[in-house]
């Protein structure tokens, strides 16, 4: 089985529990995440690899971070993550990526990633739910974030904090590579 084919399999499992554990029908949780039943049940039976986008939608919906819904085991007390097992969820021809390094439950989803954006190159993110937080850290080149149509240039050394309601995104204008760490923190779901 290939890592693609686990990572397709930990999340059909995963979307299934998590879905059950909140009593919510496939067109509830579809109501709520903004996709459509049909993709719902196409990831529930592993039969699609969803975009960054949609699993990032069910996340907030479910009220959990992508690294859970990707987790192919429950974590134990200390979760180690070597490298191999980052998860690479977007990448381009070019060489901008971003990567999932780590992520947690409690008390809401935190995730922790490393982005590289190669020149011209960007990413765009829909609204997260109201009360989500973005870290950034620019580790080289120079980053222009996007946040409710605003600009903001953020050299190498750099760091910015954000609530990532509202849309926003990540540019490379410069020449060379920009990188950055992230760190996004989204508030418990309610009951």
């Amino acid at each position: 089985m290939t890592d693609l084919d686990q990572l397709t399999q930990s999340l059909a499992r995963n979307l299934r529990r998590l879905r059950a554990d909140r009593g919510l029908t496939l067109d509830a949780l579809a109501a709520r995440a903004g996709v459509s039943r049909g993709m719902l049940i196409q990831i529930e039976q592993a039969r699609t690899n969803p975009s960054v986008g949609t699993v990032v939608k069910v996340g907030d919906a479910l009220g959990v971070s992508v690294a859970t819904l990707l987790e192919a085991d429950r974590p134990p007390t200390v979760r180690v993550v070597p490298p191999a097992e980052a998860v690479r969820l977007w990448s381009t021809e070019a060489g901008s990526h971003s990567t999932l390094l780590a992520g947690t439950e409690s008390p809401g989803p935190l995730e922790l990633w490393r982005w590289r954006l190669m020149p011209g190159e960007g990413h765009e993110s829909d609204p997260h739910p109201a009360g989500t937080t973005e870290l950034v850290h620019v580790t080289e080149g120079v980053l222009t974030l996007r946040v409710d149509g605003a600009d903001h240039p953020l050299p190498a050394g750099t760091s910015a904090v954000f609530g990532s309601h509202v849309p926003h995104g990540y540019r490379n204008e410069g020449r060379e590579p920009a990188g950055l760490t992230m760190a996004v923190s989204v508030p418990a779901a309610s009951p």
